[in-house]
């Protein structure tokens, strides 16, 4: 959940604050990156539970990479090598959003909120 509203801050703010919830982002990104360490999955050899709760947050990454004009790969390479991994599964490939029409209607939402 913290992720989540991690993810939010990083498009609902701008300037120095986004600077700083960019900074807490990667802490957090970088903590499950920690936790996956060298192992293939979050679970070790097999794709599991933690895996499959945190693909669908992967499609956003993308976002939040142009939202706060920043690499998630340049911070956390081993976490990008794990959801590349994940995605050449055809069950996962086939059930995430394509990473564009997911930022179109992220510009959307920020047309809601009234976000410029």
């Amino acid at each position: 959940m913290q992720l989540h509203l991690l993810g939010q801050r990083l498009w609902r703010t701008k300037g120095e604050e986004q600077e700083a919830n960019k900074k807490e982002y990667i802490e957090c990104l970088k903590l499950l990156e920690g936790e996956l360490g060298d192992k293939p999955n979050f679970g070790g050899e097999n794709f599991g539970f933690v895996d499959v709760n945190l693909m669908p947050y992967f499609s956003w990454l993308y976002v939040f990479e142009i939202a706060a004009n920043f690499s998630i790969e340049a911070e956390c390479p081993k976490l990008i090598t794990w959801a590349k991994r994940c995605m050449e599964k055809e069950s996962v490939s086939t059930s995430l959003p394509d990473r564009q029409k997911l930022y179109d209607f992220f510009l959307q939402l920020k047309k809601w909120h009234g976000i410029e």
